[in-house]
């Protein structure tokens, strides 16, 4: 990779994002949105004096399932545009390589991945009072780390859709089954023993592992540095792969 292309591609990925308020807002507003949706679902709750609410633990989950699923969308969408458009055609003619080009949009969507989680942590925090043992820097360092896995998966489905609206039917089989297996609804060690194995080697699993460990101890624990790790290895193992997929355009 040549370190200025890929700082250039990031550049432009964020010049376009500026001219573009729609996707800002979904990256930014929407989560807290929706979080505020979560909130209001178990508004009227009663909990015995001391137990914890059932929206600090949903709600916790998903801030890692909302950046996940909303960068995913943008990104895949995004790419598609760029093929579409013939802008990844010129741009693949230059000595820029694919792999700049890829890890060059995850730098800039990771970025606005930061804000995003920022901004969603601190919906939950400062005006639904989330009430976990660990610290909220813990929460947006997997919440970003998430949002950059939706960002590698988007990049690599992208590849593989010719429409913007194949673009969207890859959440049905990419996303809306790791949420349903990571634990959010239930226990993976109540699933049977296929589905946990399933849930075992999914990379959103690891992220509701990691804010599980968070939620339950003040300080940072081995097991959540290993979810991380996991995390980011997959992310790292999906752009790789994604750049040796992408197609100059959608022929």
């Amino acid at each position: 990779m040549n370190p200025r292309s890929l700082l250039a591609t990031a550049q432009r990925v964020l010049r376009q994002l500026r001219h573009d308020p729609r996707s800002v807002a979904l990256i930014l507003v929407v989560p807290g949105l929706l979080l505020a949706l979560v909130y209001f679902l178990f508004q009227n709750e009663t909990v015995p004096a001391g137990a914890p609410r059932t929206f600090d633990r949903v709600g916790l989950m998903m801030l890692a399932i909302f950046p996940f699923v909303v960068m995913f969308l943008v990104t895949s969408i995004t790419m598609l545009r760029e093929r579409t458009s013939g802008t990844l055609e010129r741009l693949l003619t230059t000595p820029m390589h694919k792999a700049d080009l890829l890890f060059g949009y995850a730098l800039a969507f990771s970025l606005m991945a930061a804000l995003q989680a920022m901004v969603a942590t601190g919906v939950a925090y400062w005006i639904f009072d989330l009430d976990i043992a660990g610290s909220p820097a813990l929460v947006v360092l997997v919440a970003v780390v998430n949002a950059v896995l939706g960002v590698a998966l988007g990049l690599l489905c992208s590849a593989f859709a010719r429409t913007e609206f194949q673009a969207v039917q890859f959440m049905p089989v990419v996303v809306v089954p790791q949420i349903l297996l990571c634990g959010l609804f239930v226990a993976r060690d109540r699933m049977n023993e296929v589905l946990e194995a399933v849930s075992n080697v999914l990379p959103l699993t690891f992220s509701v592992d990691a804010l599980l460990e968070i939620a339950a101890h003040t300080d940072a624990t081995q097991a959540m540095w290993n979810d991380v790790l996991a995390l980011a290895v997959i992310v790292l193992a999906v752009l790789t792969l994604a750049s040796f997929t992408l197609r100059r355009n959608t022929a």
